[in-house]
C-alpha cells in the first residue's frame, strides 16, 4: 500500500504541475490586453468595461464551471460590492484599493452566509434560491433610500488618486490599468485555486457528490468555500464599476446583469476561466456594434448567436483550444528538424 502511495503521489503532483503551467496562448492574451493600453488609447472606457465584465464572469465560472452550481442571482454580490465600495468612499476612506478590499470582504461575508441555502436541493432549487436572494436584496436596497439613495442611486462617491499617485482621468486610461491589474491578479489566484488539490476535489464534487463523499471529500465544505470565494470576486468587480463611474445605481442589482454574465459564459465557455474573458470581449463588442446598427433590435441578434452556439455545439466552436497548441507544436518540430 505504501509503495502504491509513493508512486501515485508524485504522479499526481506532476499532473497538477502540468495543468497549472502557463500556456503560450494565455500569455498572448495578457500581452494583448496590456498592449491595448498603448495601441487603443481612445478605447479605454470600453476596455475597462470588458475587464470588469470578465472578472464578474470569472466569479460565476468558479461556481458554475468547477462546482456545477447554477445561479440566477449572482448579481447580488456584484451589487453589494458596488454599494459597499461607494459607502466606504463616502463614510470611511476615498482610497480605491482599500474600498476594493472592503467591498470584497463584504460580498464574501454575504456569500458565506447565503452559501448554506444552496447546499441542499437540485439545480432548479439552487436556481430559484439564488434568484430569490437577488430579488430580496434588490428590493431592500431600493427601500433603504437613507443608505443607498434608493431609485436615485448613491451620490457623493469620491475616489482619490490610485495609491495616492495615479489620478483617474476623463479618458479612462488609469481606470483601465487599475481594472486590468485587478483582473490579472485575481485570475492568477483563481488559476492557483482550480489547479490545486482543492480544485480537483471541486471537480469530483461536480461530477458525483456521493462518490466524492465516499472518498472522504466533504461536498458541503467545498461548496461553501468556493461560493464564498466567488462572492469575493463578484464583489470586487462591482466595486471596480462603482469606483470607475463614481456612482452606484440600482442597476447594479438588476436581473439583466445575471443574465448577461451567464450569456458571457455561454459564449466563451465555462470551466477554464478564460471563457469569461473571451466571452466578455465578444459580448461587449457585439453589443456595442449591434446596438449602433440596430439600436432597438440588438438583443435579437445576440439571441440568434446564442441559438447558433447551442445548435452548432460548443466543442466545434472552441476547437481552437486544441488546434492552436497542436499547430504550434508542429511548427516547433519542423523548425527543430530544419535546424538539424
Amino acid at each position: 500500500m505504501t509503495a502504491k502511495t509513493d508512486t501515485i503521489l508524485p504522479r499526481a503532483e506532476a499532473q497538477l504541475a502540468r495543468a497549472s503551467a502557463w500556456r503560450i496562448w494565455e500569455i498572448a492574451i495578457w500581452l494583448v490586453a496590456l498592449a491595448a493600453i498603448f495601441v487603443l488609447p481612445g478605447k479605454s472606457l470600453i476596455l475597462t468595461e470588458i475587464a470588469i465584465l470578465a472578472l464578474f464572469a470569472i466569479s460565476l465560472d468558479l461556481i458554475l464551471g468547477y462546482a456545477g452550481i447554477v445561479s440566477l442571482g449572482h448579481t447580488v454580490f456584484f451589487g453589494l460590492g458596488a454599494y459597499a465600495a461607494g459607502l466606504f468612499s463616502i463614510h470611511v476612506a476615498t482610497e480605491p484599493v482599500l474600498g476594493l478590499i472592503a467591498a470584497g470582504l463584504a460580498a464574501g461575508l454575504f456569500g458565506f452566509v447565503t452559501s448554506f441555502l444552496v447546499l441542499r436541493g437540485s439545480d432548479l432549487t439552487r436556481l430559484m434560491t439564488t434568484f430569490g436572494i437577488a430579488m430580496l436584496f434588490a428590493e431592500a436596497a431600493n427601500q433603504a433610500a437613507w443608505l443607498t439613495g434608493g431609485a436615485d442611486g448613491l451620490n457623493g462617491v469620491t475616489i482619490t488618486p490610485l495609491l495616492g499617485l495615479f489620478e483617474f482621468d476623463l479618458w479612462g486610461r488609469t481606470a483601465y490599468i487599475y481594472a486590468l491589474s485587478v483582473l490579472i491578479l485575481l485570475t492568477y489566484i483563481a488559476r492557483r485555486i482550480v489547479h490545486s488539490p482543492f480544485g480537483l476535489s471541486l471537480k469530483a464534487v461536480k461530477r458525483n457528490s456521493r462518490r466524492a463523499e465516499m472518498l472522504g471529500i466533504s461536498p458541503a465544505r467545498r461548496i461553501v468555500a468556493i461560493y464564498t470565494i466567488s462572492a469575493v470576486y463578484a464583489g470586487m468587480a462591482g466595486a471596480l464599476l462603482a469606483q470607475v463611474n463614481s456612482f452606484v445605481s440600482p442597476d447594479v442589482l438588476a436581473f439583466h446583469r445575471s443574465a448577461e454574465v451567464l450569456l458571457v459564459l455561454v459564449i466563451g465557455g465555462a470551466g477554464y476561466l478564460y471563457g469569461g474573458l473571451i466571452g466578455a470581449v465578444i459580448f461587449t463588442l457585439l453589443r456595442d456594434y449591434l446596438s449602433m446598427i440596430t439600436p432597438q433590435y440588438w438583443m435579437f441578434w445576440i439571441g440568434l448567436i446564442l441559438i447558433i452556439i447551442v445548435l452548432v455545439g460548443r466543442d466545434r466552436i472552441t476547437r481552437w483550444q486544441t488546434l492552436l497548441p497542436a499547430m504550434i507544436r508542429r511548427l516547433r518540430a519542423r523548425h527543430a528538424e530544419s535546424g538539424k
